[in-house]
Order: C-alpha cells, then sequence, then structure tokens
C-alpha cells in the first residue's frame, strides 16, 4: 500500500514539503480526507527518451491546435476533475489554485478554434516537474499537452518529469518506472537545481 499518511487538512506548505520528500496528495470527495502517496515504483518520463508514435507524428504536423502555457489553468484542472471519479476536490482546487498563483503550479493548454480541448497540470520545484492529471475534449489533445510539456521541459533544463503510476496509456510516451530510491535519487539532483517555468 502506497499511503503513507491521512489527514483531514490540506495547505500549501504541507504540499510543497511532500514534494520534497516524494510524496504527493489525493483527496477524496464527500470524505474530507486527503491521502499522502508515496508508491513503492515511481513513474518517470525520461526527458531524453520521449516517445511520440507515428500517429501522433502526424497529428503533430497537422497543427490544428494552439498550445498555450499558464493561460487557463483553473480551465486546465476543471477538465481534469470532469469525470465520473475524481480525485480533485474541492481542496485540492484551492490549494493548487494557491499554488499557481505562487508560481508554483503550472498547466499546458490546447486549443482548437478558442475552446479548450485539452490540458495537463502539476507542480514545479527546483528542476523538477510534478505531473498532476491531464484531460481531453478532443482526441489526441491530452497527449500533445503532454508532449509539448516534456518538450518544454527539456528545453528549460528540467531533469525530472514525474507522472506519479505508470499505465499502458503513459508507457507509449517512454514513461518508466524506477523504485522509490532511485526516485528519491533524481529528485535531490533535481530540487538542487533552480529552472523557470514559461
Amino acid at each position: 500500500m502506497d499511503v503513507v499518511k491521512i489527514t483531514r487538512n490540506l495547505d500549501v506548505s504541507s504540499v510543497l514539503t511532500a514534494y520534497t520528500e516524494g510524496r504527493f496528495p489525493m483527496g477524496h470527495p464527500g470524505r474530507s480526507l486527503i491521502t499522502w502517496h508515496q508508491p513503492d515504483m515511481r513513474a518517470i518520463l525520461p526527458l531524453d527518451g520521449l516517445h511520440i508514435s507515428r500517429s501522433l507524428q502526424r497529428t503533430l504536423r497537422k497543427g490544428r491546435f494552439q498550445v498555450t502555457f499558464n493561460k487557463a489553468f483553473l480551465g486546465v484542472m476543471q477538465g481534469c476533475a470532469d469525470r465520473d471519479s475524481t480525485w480533485i476536490t474541492r481542496d485540492i482546487f484551492r490549494v493548487y489554485s494557491r499554488l499557481h498563483d505562487m508560481g508554483r503550479a503550472h498547466s499546458v493548454e490546447v486549443w482548437i478554434d478558442n475552446e479548450l480541448v485539452g490540458g495537463v497540470y502539476g507542480v514545479h520545484i527546483g528542476a523538477a516537474f510534478f505531473a498532476e492529471s491531464k484531460f481531453h475534449r478532443v482526441t489526441d489533445m491530452s497527449k500533445v499537452a503532454l508532449i509539448s510539456l516534456a518538450q518544454r521541459l527539456k528545453e528549460c533544463g528540467f531533469l525530472l518529469l514525474e507522472v506519479q503510476y505508470l499505465t499502458e496509456h503513459l508507457e507509449q510516451f517512454g514513461v518508466i518506472e524506477v523504485p522509490d530510491r532511485e526516485y528519491r535519487k533524481l529528485l535531490t539532483a533535481a530540487l538542487a537545481k533552480e529552472v523557470t517555468f514559461p
């Protein structure tokens, strides 16, 4: 079990501390509980190992979308929460909105005809980016958001892109799992470097 702590409260300080110590929070709608997770195996996307399938390369070449950064943070969070079951509770919205105001949480937005059709958001500390969730309303647009995020992080000198849990969907991008001990080494190195997110 990867749950290492359960609380009823969530605040900016505890969230930032948790990320630096290798944990992340998840909410539970209707229960006023926050569970803090520290998986034995951590999913990361090596920024030198990003894989883009041929079909997705075709989507990217068509360029029928526009990508922006930090233009619609709350819209991206809402898109990620807009599903039958979500861990993005009112408290998560409140704290991550505050983190965004502080310049610690960021979003990538994908637009078609001025409509938000995909995105991803997460937290930035040092040279580490902790991706929280992504969504799409048009096929492939969450993939475009994740690829755009990874490419921009590499350009800006980030060292770590963590995506929490490995899934078959994420594996197609080159996401791998590393033991928590190895993850902590990568995290320590990333936290020692300061970079700027666009």
